[in-house]
């Protein structure tokens, strides 16, 4: 664990509206970004013929842009999802240095920590493109590691600005600056100043990022550096271990494109994150906004697995956006809600299903709540019953009984709202994690079948006579009583409705 906020912790599986809670706690992460930095410009415009000096096609420049690269990429990807970014790398005394500069100070939230060096040009990426087609690229720069003087600049700049760091981003394009003696230096200062460290690598040994807290490697560089295929998730696994065992950190997170990510942290079972693309226009940049994402949300707080899944989001969204593309903290939060929506329909289970899905929780080491009852009309009372029961345990099921249950139970007049409806509005509470329905007049046959670790009731009951109390505590497992909000019911709040108008 480092100091500062971020760290390393590991929780069960949030849902969507937990990880929400994190992202607006965004704008307290301060990163700290060291690497290469580049000015990606784009020259676009319209082909019409070849040129009779070669098969080449003649480009009729329309537009010209220019947006930030490499680390300077992930610095504003920070400052767009909210945080704030200090950035340290080298440009050169030249007309694309003076554009990095105005691009960096016209950046909100990001501070400039650039060192100008003699004689080494700044990195500039010129794309020659038609429409979304890229005809050429240009690229002017060195690769030759920095002299003494430059040394000295970026570590003077390191020195003047990591204490106000909570995360240390090293983002390496192989252009020079993350030179042996710059990586050796700040991973040395690092250490020693007790920081969290992300690294980027584009090394093919990643031992020369020994050190880092975090490295995330894309599926090729992990194979690269391993010689694994990291295709499948047991063969991203066995990579991640042998990356990690180079590096000597605590986590690898291994980003696989469409298959999505696996984090392998030391002791623990890997993590394997499907994608949350929901479409591919462009995979440009989406590294460096995978990354950015990673270091706010560690930045602001969040467990390493809560920020892997944050940084798996955001990236899905990139993707889906033409070019490099950054993504704001508002995006990734209506993302989120969207999604919740969705898996509000995927909570609505039958009993054949929730039996496989709580063997699965069991299987992982979680806790599995129980809770049932009508739930006609949710109340306060309601609300507070489903918060403490989510309180108890780390994955909390509610079983409803059906209509025809409910009219057994409560008369012919009952329940106002169908069984369906009943479940809907139940799935979208977000202390919920799983609804199911059953007929019978109690859920004793329900529980039996389910193992539930914690069997939740009102405190209007007594432990003797919650229904399955017994069955639970036979395996090990409680019962807990909550006490609930006086004065609310569903009973109570349909008479009031139902009252004549003095």
């Amino acid at each position: 664990m480092t100091e500062g906020k971020a760290g390393i912790g590991w929780r069960p599986h949030p849902s969507d509206v937990e990880l929400a809670t994190i992202v607006r706690n965004f704008h307290s992460a301060r990163i700290l970004v060291i690497g290469d930095v580049i000015l990606d410009r784009y020259v676009t415009g319209a082909v019409s013929r070849l040129s009779p000096e070669a098969p080449i096609p003649v480009l009729r420049p329309q537009n010209h842009r220019a947006t930030l690269g490499g680390a300077a990429n992930v610095a504003l990807n920070i400052a767009t999802l909210g945080g704030t970014a200090v950035l340290i790398g080298t440009i050169g005394h030249d007309a694309a240095g003076d554009e990095v500069e105005q691009l960096v100070a016209s950046t909100p939230n990001v501070t400039s920590a650039l060192v100008r060096v003699d004689r080494r040009p700044t990195t500039a990426k010129t794309r020659f493109m038609t429409g979304s087609h890229q005809l050429l690229r240009l690229d002017e720069e060195t690769t030759a590691p920095l002299d003494s003087a430059a040394l000295a600049g970026v570590m003077e700049a390191v020195d003047a600005t990591i204490d106000g760091a909570d995360v240390i981003v090293l983002s390496d394009y192989a252009k020079g600056v993350l030179c042996d003696a710059v990586l050796d230096a700040v991973l040395a200062r690092a250490t020693e100043a007790g920081r969290l460290i992300i690294a980027d690598p584009k090394r093919p040994d990643f031992a020369a990022y020994r050190g880092a807290t975090i490295l995330t490697p894309n599926e090729n560089e992990v194979r690269v550096a391993t010689r694994i295929d990291a295709d499948h998730d047991s063969e991203a696994d066995r990579a991640g271990r042998v990356a990690l065992d180079a590096t000597g950190g605590q986590a690898v997170l291994v980003t696989r494109s469409s298959k999505g990510l696996t984090l392998v942290c030391r002791d623990q079972e890997a993590l394997h994150l499907p994608t949350r693309a929901r479409e591919v226009a462009d995979v440009s940049g989406a590294g460096d906004t995978l990354v950015a994402a990673l270091a706010v949300a560690l930045g602001a707080g969040a467990p390493l697995h809560e920020a892997a899944m944050l940084a798996n989001a955001t990236a899905g969204i990139s993707v889906g956006k033409q070019g490099t593309a950054t993504v704001s903290s508002q995006e990734l939060l209506d993302w989120l809600h969207l999604d919740d929506l969705v898996t509000t329909d995927r909570k609505i289970v039958g009993l054949d299903d929730a039996r496989e899905k709580i063997a699965d929780w069991h299987r992982r080491g979680l806790k599995v709540g129980f809770a049932n009852g009508c739930f006609d009309l949710i109340h306060p009372g309601h609300v507070r019953l489903l918060t403490e029961a989510r309180a108890a345990c780390d994955r909390l099921i509610v079983a409803l009984n059906t209509d025809a249950s409910v009219k057994r139970l409560k008369g012919p007049t009952r329940p106002l709202q169908n069984e369906m409806s009943r479940a809907t509005v139940m799935a979208s509470m977000a202390p919920v994690d799983l609804v199911t329905l059953f007929d019978e007049d109690t859920p004793y046959e329900m529980i039996q079948a389910l193992r539930p670790d914690v069997l939740v009731k009102g405190s209007d009951y007594t432990v003797d006579q919650v229904v399955g109390g017994d069955l639970v505590q036979s395996w090990g497992g409680k019962v807990v009583l909550v006490n609930l909000k006086e004065g609310h019911s569903t009973t109570n709040t349909i008479r009031r409705m139902t009252a004549p108008v003095a």
